[in-house]
């Protein structure tokens, strides 16, 4: 459809060539030169009387001037046909529009609205109000018919959001855990983790790409809604055509929003969601603010920028007007997450909601011009990042308050251990937005971590999510510690701080947080496992060990006591088969761990036991009942170990037999 006009088409029954001949055309010319500078009537009177003084053929100029009224009617006449006879169509017609039945139509009709315009134009200061009036109620008719028909055209063109192909150019990366782990942490159930079971998912915020753009209106029908805007805006009903735009176009977003799974929901409903249910829905408030901004508004942008291109004003209060409630929709969601309760397992969510609308903030800053919706948007980001900064402290105190008192069964890792563990190894990929959310705060957490000033110093160079996971881990081995204390048996204590320990150890080197703590924390805490195996040795075999002692024994290693020599070897046979039928039932999950415990186990008892026998027991070899003393050789003993830390207890009979 075309949207300019040129010449009086309506009234100049398309000839040109006999006539006046010469003189006719330059008197046209002449007019057509002075009508085209947009002047008054007055002021186009006074031009063309000037112009027939340098020309004796525009000596009856003022004759081409009394009959431009003749001419105007002619031209209203025919604009009138057209205007009432299409007008006339579209109210038989129960208001369905034929604009786009015929491209001829719509031109004609434009043409005829552009001719009273224009007429308008020449008549705006001059004396002849009845064609004035005239020309006024048929650009009220044409105006009351091109706004039904601009609201038509976007209803019928409007493009349906095609949201899977949407979701298919959009990027995800998802970290897997395991469902619940227990009745202490059902709080935490999302991100437990234990050996069986099944897996669940935290999708990461997705990203997507800043080229991806779908038509939201029918290409061909942007010109037509072009052509009409233009003379609406002309015509002085600019307002009216920006009002049907935008509640036409916001129905559009907001059935857009509908299909994107995105419900309106008051902060009382938002509220009252289950975690699992709204988790879901946070998931889909990501989604669709990326694509609500990214996608649907640079969209509309785009179309308020061409539709709207004759007026800056239009084309601003037009965006403004669109967007708002899908806008203020998207707000108040995140705005009652953000003041809604916190507990951890929300962080991850409220983090990618914070990722989400700060990525397109730069987007919203440029083209949002109300200063309300601008304001509001800004205030639920801080709002969203205060969020997530009190969920991480309320993370934080959790794991400080965790009181469990019920002991592992075989010392394996506790549950909270796990949950923590996988807790900050997702939180890394969040590092950035944590560096800038926990960038300026008190740095409190460092009081309880240098043991001097140059430790100090070098905690303060670290990043703030350094330094807040250093603390968080610190605060986790000293629950651990403190958990430690509920194993009655002091071996079994440093058992259970070695699988816990080193099942942290693994969680930093295996994953991104080693680059965050660094090798350094590493070191240390390997360290600290080689001491509480030291710790382990000492509690679980210094009784079996003093059984291996010459003190007390009575003389040389020939006139010994024999018994004291019996007594001896019965004590360390009891201890021996105690341990080991305790411990075969304590659980060492790393089999390296496992392996240099039974080694350093071997290398401690082993040696002591063959000097014992070889200086004692040949006194005892070849009397009556020595089997009963010296039950076990070296290589016996030595088989035994390997028992231990499977987490199945053998019975002392299991023990016999296998001597025997």
């Amino acid at each position: 459809m075309a949207t300019t006009t040129t010449t009086s088409s309506l009234t100049s029954g398309g000839g040109g060539g006999g006539g006046g001949g010469a003189d006719d055309r330059v008197m046209a010319t002449a007019q057509q030169i002075v009508n085209s500078l947009n002047t008054t009537k007055n002021v186009r009177e006074d031009m063309l009387l000037i112009l027939s003084s340098f020309d004796n053929r525009l000596s009856n100029i003022s004759d081409f001037i009394k009959t431009d009224s003749d001419s105007q009617s002619s031209i209203l006449d025919a604009a009138e046909k057209i205007i009432l006879r299409s007008d006339s169509g579209i109210s038989s017609n129960a208001g369905a529009s034929s604009w786009d039945d015929s491209a001829g139509e719509s031109r004609y009709y434009l043409a005829a609205i552009d001719e009273i315009l224009d007429l308008l134009d020449k008549l705006s200061v001059g004396p002849d109000s009845e064609v004035v009036d005239r020309a006024e109620t048929l650009v009220q008719v044409a105006m009351s018919r091109l706004e039904e028909e601009f609201g038509h055209i976007l209803i019928r063109n409007t493009v349906p959001l095609d949201a899977e192909s949407l979701y298919g150019s959009i990027r995800r990366v998802s970290f897997s855990f395991a469902a619940n782990e227990g009745e202490i942490y059902e709080e935490f159930e999302n991100f437990g983790e234990v050996e069986t079971g099944s897996v669940c998912f935290h999708e990461r915020g997705a990203s997507l790409g800043d080229d991806l753009c779908v038509d939201l209106i029918n290409s061909e029908a942007v010109m037509d809604l072009k052509g009409i805007a233009d003379r609406m805006m002309r015509s002085g009903y600019g307002k009216e055509c920006v009002q049907v735009y935008s509640s036409v176009r916001r129905d559009a977003l907001d059935e857009c929003l509908v299909i994107l799974g995105v419900e309106k929901l008051s902060i009382e409903e938002v509220q009252k969601i289950e975690w699992k249910p709204l988790d879901e829905k946070m998931k889909k408030w990501v989604r669709a603010v990326k694509i609500g901004v990214k996608v649907l508004l640079r969209g509309e942008k785009r179309l308020c920028d061409v539709i709207f291109s004759g007026s800056d004003s239009a084309r601003e209060v037009c965006f403004n007007e669109t967007a708002k409630g899908c806008l203020m929709q998207l707000l108040n969601f995140a705005e009652a997450v953000a003041i809604g309760r916190r507990s951890p397992e929300k962080l991850f969510r409220i983090l990618d909601m914070y990722d989400a609308l700060s990525g397109v903030f730069p987007d919203l800053e440029a083209m949002v011009t109300d200063e309300f919706v601008y304001s509001e948007a800004k205030g639920v980001l801080a709002g969203l990042g205060m969020a997530a900064k009190g969920t991480f402290v309320e993370f934080e105190n959790a794991v400080k308050s965790e009181t469990s008192r019920k002991p592992m069964l075989g010392g394996v890792i506790h549950p909270l251990t796990r949950y923590v563990m996988n807790y900050v190894k997702l939180l890394v990929d969040y590092s950035d937005t944590l560096n800038s959310l926990l960038e300026n705060d008190d740095d409190d957490e460092l009081n309880g971590l240098q043991n001097d000033d140059g430790e100090r110093f070098q905690l303060e160079s670290l990043i703030p999510i350094a330094r807040r996971l250093l603390a968080l881990l610190s605060t986790l081995e000293s629950n651990l510690e403190e958990k430690s204390t509920l194993y009655e048996d002091g071996a079994m204590q440093y058992i259970f701080l070695m699988n816990n320990i080193l099942y942290m150890v693994q969680k930093v080197k295996d994953s991104e947080l080693i680059k965050i703590l660094g090798d350094q924390w590493v070191r240390k805490h390997r360290g600290q496992i080689r001491q509480y195996a030291t710790a382990y040795l000492r509690a679980a075999w210094t009784k079996a060990l003093l059984c291996l002692k010459d003190e007390g024994i009575g003389g040389s290693s020939n006139n010994a006591s024999k018994v004291a020599l019996k007594e001896r070897f019965k004590n360390f046979n009891a201890c021996f088969e105690e341990i080991y039928r305790i411990q075969t039932g304590w659980k060492v999950l790393d089999p390296q761990l496992r392996e240099e415990l039974r080694i350093s186990i071997s290398q401690k008892v082993l040696p002591a036991y063959r000097s014992f026998m070889g200086r004692f027991g040949n006194q005892l070899e070849g009397g009556r009942h020595a089997g009963k003393y010296i039950k076990y050789t070296p290589d016996d003993l030595e088989n035994y170990l390997i028992d231990l830390f499977e987490g199945t207890p053998l019975v002392l009979h299991h023990l016999r037999r296998k001597s025997s």
